[in-house]
């Protein structure tokens, strides 16, 4: 016990926590985004409101100090409903990242009910899928920059990565013009409504509203399809169980902003 209150006491005092104001970045917004998916209800674009997003994806590090915070989110302690047998299996142990895992890199196979309650404790919750797309269409000068086929080139080619290659570290690349890190080309993001992305791979079904008794969102079809970068992301989250992880899924948090419209 003495030696796990050490290692907590350490971990605190030498990484910022979530909740430090220097890790969230403000964004402004979009009264009508043109999303790639289609909403029924917001034909003309979607609204975002202004919020909060973090910098960068969660770390290993983070992670480890939430587990160590909360023994139930530990491997091994998870029910299996919230978390599948391979949560967190690249870790040493349940509170160890050991050989080969760096707390400097992206956290990955967490489950989005695991995300979700991380996000929690900071006072937080996952970006919606909306607020994940609008904030990635940035590039380091363009708030959206989704129309250059070298911007989708670039993406294309990080998709075509083989998946066993270790990942690099959180923020080496170049930050967004709003100064956020890593929404593409690190890992995969869980997103706050990814069970809502239904999408289906027939053009004939696309807008058929039977799809709305699964879907409460609405998000039917895709109105981009030459943006297959975006796609590849959507076909993948909508294709997820909420208890599923991965070796190249991650997360983010993002912060409401009281009083705030689009």
């Amino acid at each position: 016990m003495k030696t796990r209150t050490l290692l907590l006491s350490a971990l605190l005092s030498t990484s910022a926590l979530a909740a430090d104001a220097d890790i969230w970045i403000r964004l402004p917004g979009h009264a009508a985004f043109a999303s790639v998916l289609r909403w029924e209800d917001q034909a003309d674009g979607v609204k975002v409101a202004p919020f909060e997003l973090m910098r960068t994806p969660i770390s290993n590090g983070d992670f480890l100090r939430f587990v160590l915070h909360d023994p139930a989110w530990q491997r091994g302690r998870v029910p299996a409903v919230f978390a599948e047998s391979r949560y967190l299996e690249h870790w040493h142990g349940p509170v160890q990242l050991g050989p080969g895992v760096r707390g400097t890199q992206p956290v990955t196979r967490v489950s989005w009910f695991a995300a979700d309650a991380y996000c929690r404790a900071q006072g937080a919750r996952l970006p919606t899928w909306a607020e994940w797309e609008y904030a990635a269409a940035a590039d380091a000068e363009r708030e959206d920059a989704r129309s250059d086929p070298a911007w989708r080139e670039a993406i294309l080619a990080w998709y075509s990565r083989p998946s066993n290659t270790p990942l690099p570290d959180i923020a080496q690349g170049t930050a967004t013009v709003h100064g956020i890190h890593d929404l593409n080309g690190l890992v995969w993001e869980w997103v706050e409504d990814h069970a809502a992305m239904l999408v289906s791979a027939d053009n004939r079904e696309q807008g058929d509203p039977d799809v709305m008794q699964f879907c409460g969102a609405g998000a039917l079809s895709t109105d981009d399809r030459e943006n297959y970068a975006v796609l590849m992301r959507i076909a993948m989250l909508s294709s997820l169980q909420a208890a599923d992880v991965t070796g190249n899924l991650g997360f983010r948090c993002a912060r409401s902003i009281e009083g705030a419209r689009p």
